[in-house]
């Protein structure tokens, strides 16, 4: 029986391969090149409106710099535009152009439900453990990184 150290640096090294593997996954099915962090970008200013892009990013846990190149694919795509903040010149809008609207109108909910289609296999019971170890396991990366 492995040691209690061993087994967590067991369940490092598998949580890395799922990882990867579920972000490859993600990838393949979000389509037209759109990550799922850019589908989120697109849900966001769909449910909410235009919205700075620092707190955009803060919402959607990226960094600035990933933020930044997010932005710009959407914006070379057409998808989103950058306005001046009214009141505040250090602040820049974020919101979606009129294709972007379209496109969030039109394919953002099956671009979504095909990723989540990977748990339907699971039971209540189990995606409710499932999220509660997430939860827990992010908590505690937020907490060691002092966010």
């Amino acid at each position: 029986m492995p040691d209690e150290a061993e087994a967590r640096r067991a369940l490092v090294a598998q949580t890395a391969r799922f990882s990867a593997d579920f972000l490859r996954w993600m990838e393949g099915r979000s389509g037209d090149g759109l990550s799922y962090q850019r589908l989120s970008l697109l849900q966001a200013l769909h449910c909410n409106g235009p919205a700075i892009m620092r707190d955009l990013g803060t919402r959607l846990g990226l960094s600035p710099r990933n933020m930044t190149a997010i932005v710009d694919g959407l914006e070379d795509a057409g998808l989103v535009a950058r306005r001046p903040h009214p009141t505040d010149r250090r602040a820049t809008l974020i919101e979606l152009s009129v294709d972007g609207a379209a496109e969030a109108e039109r394919d953002l909910g099956p671009r979504l439900d095909a990723m989540a289609a990977l748990f339907a296999g699971l039971t209540p019971r189990e995606l409710e453990h499932f999220s509660a170890i997430l939860t827990a396991l992010i908590d505690a990366m937020r907490a060691g990184q002092g966010c």
